[in-house]
């Protein structure tokens, strides 16, 4: 058993957080809308992943890197991390993009 995933997904959410913070792109911008966006988009995909865990299309892989933990079976408490991981990551980029096309905008 091991925490080396999830403590890499760990500090990859907090530099989202940093990014997120230092440029007011999502949650800085609007915690409320945030929120919910990234609510819904995790639990959009842990269905996801749930159906696809019944339907047999998904597994869980075994590694020494991941904790053993899951939130159901064939679900590690990872999955939990990396999908939150992920959304951050996309709405940090739309934000971003967005952002920068405003600037240039007006330039």
């Amino acid at each position: 058993m091991s925490v080396l995933y999830l403590l890499t997904l760990l500090v990859s959410l907090a530099g989202m957080i940093v990014l997120d913070w230092r440029f007011r792109l999502f949650f800085w911008r609007s915690p409320g809308r945030a929120s919910l966006v990234l609510g819904l988009g995790v639990l959009f995909f842990l269905a996801w992943d749930l159906l696809g865990i019944g339907l047999g299309i998904f597994y869980r892989g075994e590694t020494v890197l991941m904790t053993g933990l899951q939130l159901a079976p064939e679900l590690p408490v990872e999955e939990f991390f990396f999908l939150s991981f992920l959304g951050y990551l996309t709405m940090n980029l739309v934000q971003g993009a967005r952002l920068v096309l405003e600037q240039r905008a007006v330039q």
